[in-house]
């Protein structure tokens, strides 16, 4: 397991993962090695890693409280943990829940790998029951898009099925918002594709566990399905995690700033943000995360038509998927195929770092300009 977590979070960010011999550079280079000189830890990088990957891992498995493994993307770390299940399992997850993750839980249930039962985020007695009969309990908090906070503290803390594994997309919260580890996860997931790399020019996830049977199984399916990070990716990802402090910090003062602006405006009808009084997890909310987050989503009045004009009308804000970089983005989520289930005029909003008036006026504008 990497080294305790002695300094602040933000501390942490800039200074783990680095080397620190005399004459050595301050950032760890790029390594473009498939293969080292036998002798040293490396041999075979698909095998072993590259120093690359390896400070990623140690800057996220710090922040985690655990060991990290990179991988090619969110998805593939999703992969490695479902991965580990055995024959006929059990699979619960949320109701509201990154379509990628429903998507590789349904294809494995009809290829009869395991049973998926689904859940509402917020019933907690539902999900500790689960934790009981459940070989994967996955969840999602704030969950994607509809923002739904789940008690993981009651939900982690719940006696489990012997092997069970209780894992948690993390990617929403950041490890600076969320320690799910702490409240006794087994694994925690960031799609480091988002805010970890926070620059939307990388895909790369992060999968990091206190449970080392896991964690070598774990690696072991990365090496046997390839799934390992790019070189350029895993340097990017740790380039961009130095300044997550920084941008999460702004990104969700101007979320909050905007989510209560919307809330008063006459052509939205609902704003979902954890950080809203009228959010109805508001309470558990304020308990379990550190922040509230960088991303919202709202319904507009006007239905799916008036949503996609808003959409083409805006001009900072940019009109794409994905989310956490240091521009805003913002999709109809309703449009994506296997979303047809979500509110048909739902915005999801991803905030950047821009200045929040100039967000607000922007959003604005695009509002009044779609519904001449």
């Amino acid at each position: 397991m990497h080294e305790p977590l002695s300094l602040k979070p933000a501390s942490w960010l800039v200074a783990a993962g680095r080397p620190t011999a005399p004459g050595e550079p301050l950032n760890t280079p790029l390594v473009p090695a498939s293969n080292f000189i036998l002798g040293q830890e490396q041999a075979y990088a698909r095998d072993s890693g590259t120093p690359t990957w390896e400070a990623l891992e140690t800057i996220v498995g710090g922040l985690e409280g655990g060991r990290a493994l990179a991988f090619a993307s969110g998805m593939a770390a999703v992969a490695a943990v479902f991965d580990q299940l055995p024959a006929d399992a059990v699979v619960v997850l949320p109701d509201d829940c990154y379509q990628g993750v429903a998507g590789l839980a349904v294809a494995g249930a009809q290829k009869k790998r395991w049973s998926v039962v689904r859940l509402a985020v917020e019933d907690t007695d539902g999900w500790i029951q689960a934790c009981a009969q459940a070989d994967l309990v996955w969840l999602e908090s704030p969950s994607n898009p509809l923002l739904r906070v789940a008690d993981l503290e009651a939900i982690c803390a719940a006696p489990r099925k012997p092997g069970a594994i209780v894992a948690v997309d993390n990617t929403f919260a950041t490890p600076l918002n969320q320690q799910p580890l702490k409240l006794g996860a087994t694994v925690s997931i960031q799609s480091a594709t988002k805010f970890i790399g926070g620059h939307s020019d990388l895909l790369a996830g992060v999968a990091t566990t206190q449970d080392e049977a896991l964690w070598q199984g774990l690696r072991r399916s990365r090496e046997l399905n390839g799934a390992t990070p790019g070189t350029l990716e895993a340097f990017l990802a740790a380039r961009g995690a130095r300044t997550l402090a920084l941008r999460l910090r702004q990104a969700q003062e101007t979320a909050l700033f905007l989510a209560e602006r919307l809330a008063q405006h006459p052509l939205v009808s609902v704003v979902r943000y954890p950080g809203l009084p009228s959010h109805p997890a508001h309470a558990t909310a304020r308990r379990l995360l550190k922040g509230y987050g960088a991303v919202l989503s709202f319904d507009l009045r006007g239905g799916a038509a008036l949503a996609d004009a808003v959409c083409q009308n805006t001009r900072l804000i940019r009109h794409a998927t994905s989310l956490g970089g240091v521009e805003s983005t913002m999709e109809r989520r309703a449009a994506i195929p296997g979303q047809e289930h979500l509110p048909p005029s739902l915005l999801r909003l991803s905030v950047g770092i821009e200045d929040a008036e100039d967000l607000w006026a922007d959003l604005e504008a695009a509002l009044q300009a779609a519904a001449r």
